[in-house]
């Protein structure tokens, strides 16, 4: 087989604190997983990209000299050849991409955002620019491609997590804006006992469902806003919340939910940053409270899921949660020393099952 000019290689992710929050600009805490998609690059004689994706049984072929149409709703590759182009990025060569994956395909594990970073990464070498090697910027980059580029609710977690890699806390306000202010911790690890569960129930209607909810917690918010005087999502205690105002209705509901998920991350924050004494219990204590708020007030659980988490935790998982936008897709499971456990009771019922390794981000090989 011909041996490719380069490969670059991005990490699928798993969300471990925050979920369903970056969007509004609050903290999540991810890790980059050992679960990777890799693009081969084959120089061409002419000046066609031609890119076979035999994971997902598609291939594509464009002439990326000028700005391209898009074939569906979120046709990323072209997206971020228009992005880097409207920036001034050039492409005269032809190439060959062959793109493969082990992340699960459409189970929240970020596989579309892993094809995004990495796709940015291999145009950024091609170009042979110094952006190739600032994570920071790649991550920006992948969102304007992914989210802004094509109208969708998501965050910037996906992006951060993969082009960064590690285990990491990330703060990314006024969602909004390409350009933001932004915190990173990176704990000390590697962080080991981790369990990834595929429930192999494709995710049903997430983007739709990533919209109400968004829509219902901004509804909630702004409510928020107009009874407590200097209201701030990120600060605001919850205790003030509840002297002020009566929690009902699905609005005030999932946006008081949300601020509960803000402060079991900055509690999951403090336990990585100490690691005092019983800490993995209590990081296993605070994705059981993350799940429940997931599950029974932003309703994105599902049976198949529920019944993977409690033979997780009969085997002896600490804490579960779902992992990404939900109804259907993957779970985590946070089982240190009982990995091979946890890894053959998920299988036992019918799900595939990866013991994780913390991961680097983005990287050419």
């Amino acid at each position: 087989m011909k041996k490719p000019l380069f490969q670059i290689s991005a990490p699928g992710r798993i969300c471990l604190f925050g979920e369903h929050s970056d969007y509004l600009g609050l903290p999540v805490i991810t890790m980059a997983m050992n679960l990777s998609l890799t693009i081969s690059v084959f120089p061409r004689k002419d000046r066609l990209f031609k890119i076979k994706m035999p994971d997902l049984k598609q291939t594509d072929e464009f002439n990326p000299s000028r700005l391209l149409t898009y074939s569906n709703p979120r046709d990323y590759l072209r997206g971020a050849v228009n992005v880097l182009k409207r920036k001034g990025y050039r492409f005269s060569k032809g190439y060959d991409f062959m793109i493969r994956s082990s992340i699960p395909i459409n189970a929240g594990a970020s596989s579309s955002s892993a094809l995004v970073i990495a796709w940015l990464r291999t145009l950024l070498e091609l170009n042979q620019t110094e952006t190739a090697f600032n994570p920071l910027e790649i991550a920006r980059l992948g969102f304007e491609t992914e989210v802004l580029e094509f109208k969708e609710a998501g965050g910037r977690m996906d992006h951060f997590a993969i082009s960064m890699g590690g285990l990491i806390y990330h703060e990314n306000r006024n969602p909004n804006s390409k350009n933001y202010p932004i915190e990173i911790i990176f704990f000390q690890g590697p962080l080991r006992g981790l369990v990834l569960g595929d429930s192999l129930e494709p995710k049903k209607d997430t983007v739709g469902h990533l919209k109400q909810n968004k829509a219902a917690v901004l509804e909630g918010l702004k409510q928020f806003q107009s009874k407590i005087r200097d209201f701030q999502i990120q600060k605001t205690a919850l205790s003030e919340i509840r002297k002020k105002i009566n929690i009902r209705g699905a609005a005030l509901q999932k946006a008081f939910a949300t601020l509960k998920n803000r402060d079991i991350c900055q509690n999951a924050k403090r336990e990585f940053i100490f690691q005092h004494k019983g800490w993995e219990k209590r990081i296993g204590a605070l994705l059981n409270a993350h799940h429940l708020i997931l599950k029974n007030e932003l309703e994105i659980s599902t049976p198949k899921i529920e019944s993977m988490i409690r033979v997780a935790k009969k085997a002896g998982a600490l804490g579960c949660k779902i992992n990404g936008s939900g109804l259907g897709g993957t779970m985590i499971a946070f089982a240190p020393g009982r990995e091979k456990e946890v890894e053959k009771a998920l299988r036992r019922i019918g799900a595939k099952a990866y013991i994780l390794k913390q991961s680097q981000g983005v990287q050419k090989r």
